[in-house]
């Protein structure tokens, strides 16, 4: 069998990228195995049944195709799905309709003056259009922040409060050092709110680290216990990072092409890893590694649980530039690609737009 990090186009000859494509593009219409008397109605391809069945036992040995059961017809593997994507798809390209009513859903929750409700439009509108479940994740490290302050809820913990430029509130439970006085507290929310001028958390901390490092700190050492407490729980190196938000939207979706228990079952098991938001951090890294949108089939990673589905998702920045989240669609993985592809793509760069 053919790796499939070493197969290329050249490795198939014109008449079985004719078939392969047709059996792939049936699949992603229909989701149905496809045999070799319904492709031999294909006026493109002048093969008898025969021939064409023998061109599709090739392909099934070179791993690009495989038969569900015995008398059935063939279905695209992963990998095939993926050489698919890769060497024969043609990306199509947004309406002018389509582009219409992504400008006008997620330009309007601009009124709400309020970045996640932007966020959740877009993913909204994602899982309407695709029919698969949008999903959207941004990091709260990246909020740009207007205001801090820390506020006793008991002895040993303080509540690390932090407010967004956009009016957004987040806050957390920080460990506070013995016999700490409450004037600790004043003291690193406002030595914290004299340097925060719209700067992310991270920004923050790397001011931090240059003024130490010029010995020009202006706290004493309970104070900046604090400070460090509260920044190591928003960055997470308290060990309990809160990896962002993530919103989801059309999860009915996933739930409407289903054909046996086990579908179902890896359904719910998608369904799980959703709400307790595992693994954002590595979709956020996914989607860092390359530009524009990348496709993941399958069980190509173990993101979400997602052997049976597909990922297409893309990073959308801030006004410098910075990935400061992700968005996508998560459905079969008879995804209809050529239309997805472009629209997480320009939805991701309308977000970028309207959040720089």
């Amino acid at each position: 069998m053919t790796e499939t990090n070493t197969l290329s186009l050249s490795d198939l000859d014109r008449r079985s990228r004719d078939i392969f494509r047709s059996i792939v593009e049936s699949y992603l219409d229909t989701g149905e195995p496809v045999g070799s008397r319904n492709i031999s109605r294909n006026p493109n391809i002048s093969l008898s049944p025969a021939s064409i069945r023998n061109v599709m036992s090739d392909l099934e040995h070179m791993g690009l195709l495989h038969s569900p059961h015995t008398s059935a017809g063939r279905l695209p593997t992963e990998m095939g799905l993926r050489f698919f994507v890769d060497a024969l798809l043609e990306v199509g390209d947004l309406t002018q309709d389509e582009r219409r009513q992504i400008d006008v859903q997620v330009k309007a929750s601009q009124q709400a003056n309020s970045a996640e409700q932007v966020l959740t439009e877009a993913s909204q509108l994602l899982s309407g259009l695709s029919m698969g479940a949008g999903v959207v994740l941004t990091h709260k490290s990246d909020m740009r922040l207007k205001h801090i302050e820390f506020v006793r809820i008991e002895p040993l913990k303080a509540l690390a409060i932090l407010v967004g430029e956009d009016g957004s509130v987040e806050n957390r439970v920080v460990e506070l050092p013995p016999d700490l006085p409450s004037s600790a507290l004043v003291e690193a929310s406002n030595y914290l709110n004299s340097m925060i001028q719209g700067r992310t958390i991270s920004e923050i901390r790397a001011e931090l680290e240059k003024v130490r490092a010029a010995d020009q700190a202006e706290l004493d050492q309970l104070s900046q216990k604090v400070i460090d407490a509260g920044l190591a729980v928003w960055t997470g190196e308290d060990g309990v990072a809160d990896p962002g938000t993530l919103i989801v939207r059309g999860r009915s979706n996933l739930l409407s092409d289903l054909d046996a228990a086990e579908d179902l079952e890896r359904i719910k098991l998608l369904f799980d890893d959703l709400e307790n938001k595992k693994d954002l951090i590595q979709l956020l890294g996914l989607a860092e590694k390359g530009e524009g949108v990348r496709i993941f089939i399958g069980s190509e990673n173990n993101l979400f649980s997602l052997s049976g589905s597909s990922l297409v998702v893309s990073p959308y920045r801030d006004s410098n530039q910075r990935i400061v989240g992700a968005l996508g669609v998560i459905g079969p993985t008879r995804l209809n690609y050529s239309r997805v592809i472009p629209m997480v793509d320009y939805t991701a760069r309308l977000v970028s737009r309207i959040l720089g």
